[in-house]
């Protein structure tokens, strides 16, 4: 059937704006009159949940769509369209039992299998499916997809030019999407789970309302490429989000027009595009266009962290570096300016013809060098953090006009004499008011350092606000040995973390290093800082709030109250993640630590990398947080500490050894025994406390015998949710996780990876070696108080 591309707007297709009540049955059979888009007539469900009708086109008032959608909800959105249609089509039964309805062709557009005996009846039922005799909706989705549809093959939605072909999210032909392992999307369970094995369904991707019942959900792949999860609030009758494909939104092709720049905002839930310098607006409203042409003189603008898609007009002319790159664009007229990766891969892309798929990230390590005319005045509004940052304004003194000279030589004297008596009189004055003051004045130095920070930096509050905000720091969240921290609520609705800095000889320094390290980290997988207080010896940092809490939660939970084991999500208050949840958690921390060790201006220890402090938000998307523990220092410098720092059991070994400095890989180190804990759902000191003085009770020496010696991997799995591992699946995602966990875990910090090495050996993206058999290591009492 002909569906056109504008068709897709039904995805929120509101129809509240009808001025008549239409005339709701229950069927639509033979005996009824020929069904005419403009009659005011509908179908409705016995639930009275969903209705069916014909509906105007949003794009043209002339044509129609035959419609279902959510009768008892806000914005009434689309589930089901055919069309369109003409006014003048009718949709009927004809005497030989074929369900009819006229295209703007003349074919029908329901399918063959829409027939029957006579009396058949089309029928509109409470699971929001259309039926006529053995015919169904259900079997022909268009753009989303209901828990009462269920397929033993993968299902197909479309959105105009996307595609979701049930395991990958398709523009055109590119894939920006796929689900862990390419497994397909076999349909959505009604607690909201992506179901991917029809035989186990506890094996799905979970949303952030996962398990809650008699909630209507609806997988939608919306207008602008993006596949999305929404529950339905019954008491509110409005429609919640609680899971989306891509999260980086500005990662969906055809997001903005040509030679435009898709930039997210600061929460990454809304994009803009923006035109690159040297550009402006299309006068055909798509995308940008040049103000100049570059020929015959030209230049080029550094667009710093702006990627552009490699397509057919894209020349690959790697290995080169930077200057033969340049080159290579200047001297071919065609070339509209050229991509080059910093990170010493020598990649040279040269783009031609329009720049097509934009964006603006952090994370990535190219620059877009854009070439202009040599007249272009513009400037680049792509800096990113290379340009010198003004910290400092002038000042302006204006100095008295200095008094005519006069003949008399003791009046002259006088006058000296009398200001140097004046000065000497006003210091004495001044240095007795500092003595007696002496405290205030050192509260005010604190604090006029935190007043005149950059442009952009966290809000300062005051000690009222966050009192207030908190309920006088009544709700509390957990705490640790640099704080306590609350939850709290702020005048504009937004919830916040409220860490308070216990009074310690080092609270200034842990202080200072929060709010001047993470007011500059931007990371997807960093917990970002609102704002701070600082009123005489009170410390605080008001954090965003993640409402899942620590990781600890959810991989240690505590026995059943009847003292077992709880089993799977419905027993226990917190679903126990799965393999590819806890994949995504573990990649997701790699890449936010080797963004503090390799992305940074300055180089970042975190120090104290553990389960506590790796926080999940709505969609189990993880948060590494507390940098009380940070260390800066220059890239490439080892860091000598005057005391050890971290956790017992996370800790690296070179903390207690004087033949190493503490570099990077002491984080590493940490990371790798939290990736085995979360492998095996354990504690690593916990596994056989009873063999403490045998070399059994080291985890990772048995784990590597069993994945290296055995071949039994399925031995290290955490028990609880060892039924739904499937080996053809999650095996090899397993496998590389324990491997690369015992490279992390080598005693030697020159035999550990880097933590940007250790993200790729993640995703597949490097070959993983056999590693060394870890040493056995742990701190005893006395080096941990030392």
């Amino acid at each position: 059937m002909a569906v056109l591309p504008l068709l897709i707007s039904l995805l929120l297709f509101p129809i509240s704006g009808q001025t008549q009540q239409p005339n709701a049955t229950s069927s639509f059979s033979i005996s009824d009159p020929a069904w005419l888009p403009t009659d005011n007539r509908t179908l409705l469900s016995p639930n009275s949940l969903f209705s069916a009708g014909f509906l105007p086109h949003p794009a043209n008032s002339s044509l129609f769509l035959f419609t279902i959608w959510v009768e008892a909800s806000a914005g009434k959105p689309s589930i089901w369209f055919l069309g369109p249609v003409p006014s003048s089509s009718l949709l009927s039964i004809s005497p030989a039992g074929v369900l009819y309805l006229a295209g703007p062709s003349g074919n029908n557009l329901f399918p063959s299998s829409a027939s029957g005996p006579p009396n058949s009846s089309l029928l509109l039922n409470n699971d929001g499916s259309l039926t006529f005799n053995k015919w169904t909706s259900f079997s022909s989705p268009t753009n989303t997809l209901l828990p009462s549809q269920t397929s033993q093959k993968s299902i197909s939605l479309v959105a105009g030019e996307y595609h979701f072909n049930g395991s990958s999210l398709l523009f055109h032909s590119i894939s920006y999407w796929s689900t862990p392992g390419n497994t397909p999307i076999l349909s959505l369970s009604s607690r909201g789970g992506l179901i991917v094995d029809p035989n186990n369904p506890q094996n799905s991707l979970v949303t952030n309302d996962y398990g809650e019942q008699k909630t209507l959900r609806r997988l939608t792949l919306s207008a602008d490429g993006n596949l999305r999860v929404y529950s339905l609030q019954r008491q509110f009758g409005e429609w919640k989000m609680v899971w989306q494909a891509v999260l980086e939104l500005c990662l969906i092709p055809n997001t903005c027009g040509p030679n435009s720049v898709c930039v997210p905002d600061q929460n990454y839930d809304a994009v803009k595009c923006v035109c690159p310098a040297g550009f402006r607006n299309s006068t055909t409203g798509v995308g940008c266009e040049r103000k100049k042409n570059y020929l015959p003189s030209s230049k080029f603008f550094s667009l710093d962290f702006v990627q552009f898609t490699a397509t057919q007009g894209t020349a690959d002319m790697s290995p080169m570096n930077f200057y033969q790159c340049q080159s290579a664009c200047l001297y071919n007229s065609n070339c509209v300016g050229f991509s080059f990766n910093f990170a010493g891969t020598q990649t040279c892309l040269n783009h031609y013809g329009n720049l097509v798929n934009g964006f603006w990230s952090s994370s990535t390590q190219t620059s877009l060098q854009l070439r202009v005319a040599t007249t272009e005045t513009d400037t680049s509004n792509f800096d990113g953090m290379t340009s010198r940052i003004q910290t400092a304004c002038p000042v302006r003194i204006s100095l008295p006009v200095p008094p005519k000279e006069t003949r008399t030589t003791a009046r002259n004297a006088a006058v000296i004499a009398a200001l140097f008596a004046l000065e000497l009189l006003v210091g004495v004055l001044c240095f007795w008011a500092f003595l007696l003051r002496y405290s205030k004045y050192r509260d005010m130095a604190r604090i006029f350092g935190l007043e005149y920070l950059p442009v952009g930096s966290p809000k300062r509050f005051s000690y009222a606000e966050l009192q207030a905000a908190t309920a006088d720091f009544s709700n509390i969240l957990g705490g640790g040995g640099y704080g306590t921290v609350y939850r709290g609520r702020l005048p504009d609705g937004r919830t916040i973390a409220v860490k308070r800095l216990g009074k310690s000889s080092g609270g200034d320094a842990e202080f200072w290093a929060e709010v001047t390290i993470i007011a500059r980290m931007h990371h997807i997988n960093l917990v970002r800082i609102w704002g701070f207080c600082a009123e005489k010896e009170k410390r605080l940092l008001v954090y965003e709030y993640i409402p899942n809490g620590s990781l600890d939660k959810f991989l240690f939970q505590p026995p059943a109250p009847d003292g077992t084991e709880h089993t799977g999500i419905g027993g226990g208050t917190r679903p126990f993640l799965d393999w590819s949840v806890r994949y995504r958690i573990a990649l997701g921390v790699a890449r936010a630590i080797a963004y503090l060790h390799e992305e940074c201006l300055e180089w970042v220890l975190h120090c104290d990398i553990k389960p506590e402090n790796i926080l999940l938000d709505e969609n189990f998307c993880p948060k590494v947080s507390d940098f009380g523990l940070s260390k800066l220092a220059k890239k490439k410098e080892r860091v000598s500490m005057s005391r050890i720092r971290g956790t017992r059991g996370y800790m690296a070994p070179e903390w207690v050894m004087n033949d190493e400095p503490i570099t990077a890989k002491a984080d590493v180190y940490s990371f790798g025994v939290v990736l085995l804990e979360l492998v095996a759902g354990m504690r690593c000191w916990d596994f056989r406390r009873d063999s403490v003085e045998s070399v059994d009770w080291y985890f990772p020496r048995w784990a590597y015998d069993k994945v290296f010696v055995e071949r039994k991997v399925e031995d290290i799995l955490d028990w609880r949710i060892l039924g739904s591992f499937d080996d053809g699946v999650q095996g090899e995602t397993i496998e590389r996780m324990v491997k690369t966990a015992m490279w992390c875990l080598q005693d030697r910090a020159v035999a550990r990876p880097s933590m940007g090495k250790v993200a790729k050996m993640l995703e597949g993206a490097v070959e993983i070696t056999e590693p060394a058999k870890p040493t056995i290591f742990y701190l005893t009492e006395e080096q941990l108080t030392d």
